[in-house]
C-alpha cells in the first residue's frame, strides 16, 4: 500500500492517531523507529531549528520542499507537510501543491492566515477572507496529480471571528473539497468536545505543550473522533532540553561521559542514521 493510501485510511478511521513532527530527517528517523504512524513535517519546527528564528513567516516554499525531500528519502511513512499559507494566493498555492507532492508529501496543508502568518498560538493574527481562503483550497484540489493526495484546510479565524465563524469556514473547505479539516487554537474543552459533532469531514486536532488549546489525552480525542492528534513540536522541545541539559552539564563539569544519561550512545546514534546498512552497501563495491 502507497503511503498515501495509508494515510487515507489512518485519517478515515477517526482513531485518534498520535502524529508527532519531525523538524529533519534524523528527527523523522526517531519517530519511524519509535514506531508511530505518520510524521508532520512542521514548519514552526524547520523554522526555529533551521533560522533559529520564530516561527512568524520567514520559511518559505524551497525551504519547507528540500526538507520534505530528505525526509522521504529518510522513512518510509506518510509524511503531512506544513505548507504555511501555501506562500501567496491562489496560483501560487497551485505551485506549492505540485511541488510538495513531487517532494513526497503524502497531505499538504494550507491556512486562512494574512502573510506573513504566525504561529497559531501567537497573538496578532488575522485571516484572508473566507472567499479567498475557499479559493485557494479550489486551487489546492486541483493541482494535485495523484488523488490520493490529501489536502488539509487549517483556520485560524477562532481567534479572530470566534469559534463559530470557525466552524463555518471549515464547513466551506470541506465544501471546496479539503480531505481533512484543522481548526486552529480552540482555547476551551468545551470547543474541543464539539468539533466533532459539528464537522463530519475528518479532523486534526492539535496539542501545542504550552500553546492555548487544554492538552487532552490522545485516547479521550479518539472517542471523541478526531482522526489525528497532533504534536507538532514535542520532538523539538525536548531537543532543546535535551541539548540544554547535555551542554549545561559540559559548561559545569568540563567533561560528559557516554554514561551519564545526557546524551545517546555513539553506537545508538549510528544505529539511527543506518551506519549498518551503510557498511553493508558499501562492501558491494569494495
Amino acid at each position: 500500500m502507497s503511503t498515501r493510501r495509508k494515510l487515507k485510511e489512518l485519517v478515515a478511521a477517526k482513531r485518534g492517531v498520535i502524529v508527532p513532527g519531525a523538524f529533519n530527517a534524523l528527527s523523522a528517523r526517531v519517530v519511524a523507529d519509535l514506531g508511530f504512524e505518520a510524521i508532520y513535517v512542521t514548519g514552526a519546527g524547520v523554522t526555529n531549528m533551521w533560522f533559529g528564528m520564530p516561527d512568524q513567516g520567514f520559511m518559505g516554499l524551497a525551504e519547507i520542499a528540500e526538507h520534505t525531500a530528505r525526509i522521504r528519502d529518510a522513512v518510509e511513512l506518510p509524511l503531512i507537510v506544513d505548507a504555511d499559507t501555501g506562500f501567496g494566493n491562489a496560483l501560487n498555492v497551485r505551485h506549492t501543491v505540485r511541488t510538495l507532492e513531487r517532494a513526497g508529501a503524502d497531505c499538504i496543508q494550507l491556512e486562512d492566515q494574512v502573510a506573513p502568518k504566525r504561529c497559531g498560538h501567537f497573538s496578532g493574527k488575522d485571516v484572508i477572507s473566507t472567499e479567498e481562503a475557499v479559493a485557494k483550497i479550489k486551487a489546492a484540489v486541483d493541482a494535485r496529480r495523484d488523488p490520493d493526495l490529501l489536502i488539509m484546510a487549517r483556520t485560524d479565524a477562532a481567534a479572530v471571528h470566534g469559534f463559530d465563524a470557525a466552524i463555518e469556514r471549515a464547513e466551506r473547505f470541506a465544501e471546496a473539497g479539503a480531505d481533512i479539516l484543522f481548526v486552529e487554537a480552540v482555547t476551551t474543552a468545551d470547543e474541543i468536545r464539539a468539533l466533532p459533532g459539528r464537522l463530519t469531514t475528518p479532523q486534526l486536532m492539535n496539542m501545542v505543550i504550552g500553546g492555548k488549546t487544554p492538552i487532552v489525552d490522545a485516547e479521550e480525542l479518539a472517542r471523541l473522533g478526531f482522526g489525528i492528534v497532533l504534536y507538532a513540536n514535542a520532538a523539538l522541545q525536548g531537543a532543546l532540553m535535551g541539548m540544554q541539559k547535555a551542554l549545561g552539564a559540559l559548561r559545569d563539569d568540563k567533561a560528559i561521559l557516554e554514561s551519564s544519561g545526557l546524551v545517546t550512545p555513539f553506537a545508538e546514534r549510528q544505529r539511527l542514521v543506518g551506519k549498518p546498512a551503510w557498511d553493508a552497501l558499501e562492501a558491494l563495491y569494495i
